[in-house]
């Protein structure tokens, strides 16, 4: 099956912020193309730029604890030395928590500054935006 990652991101290029909101069942497919564009266009940018992951549309989570240690552990290794950008995490129950908070952990002490949320207005307030500029099609 063929992904179509970029129905679930958004750019907004006004805020530099890139909103990804997974459906389904978040696998280790899902989570690797994600990887690959996100690099793309961390190359590609003019500037830095936050993230915002919701979580919350998932209905399942089929990524194991290992994976997502190894993958937050290489994001830190491969975002380097590059300025300090936030990473805000929605999510809504335990597995998703449990994935959000294994990446914040990981990424303690790096450039990469990851919160994990229960509220979107929380979120929106960290990142310094509004709710609405939390949605895919604002």
């Amino acid at each position: 099956m063929k992904l179509d990652l970029w129905a679930t991101v958004s750019f907004h290029r006004d805020l530099n912020l890139m909103v990804w909101q997974p459906r389904g069942i978040l696998d280790d497919e899902q989570v690797e193309a994600l990887i690959d564009m996100l690099e793309e266009t961390e190359e590609d940018a003019q500037a830095p730029f936050d993230r915002f992951t919701d979580l919350s549309k998932l209905d399942a989570v089929g990524v194991t604890f290992d994976f997502i240690y190894k993958v937050s552990l290489y994001r830190c290794v491969i975002y380097g030395d590059r300025p300090p950008v936030k990473s805000a995490f929605f999510v809504n129950d335990r597995s998703t928590a449990e994935i959000a908070l294994t990446h914040a952990v990981v990424a303690t002490d790096s450039p990469l500054s990851v919160q994990v949320f229960l509220d979107k207005e929380a979120a929106a307030d960290w990142l310094g935006v509004s709710v609405y500029d939390l949605e895919l099609d604002r």
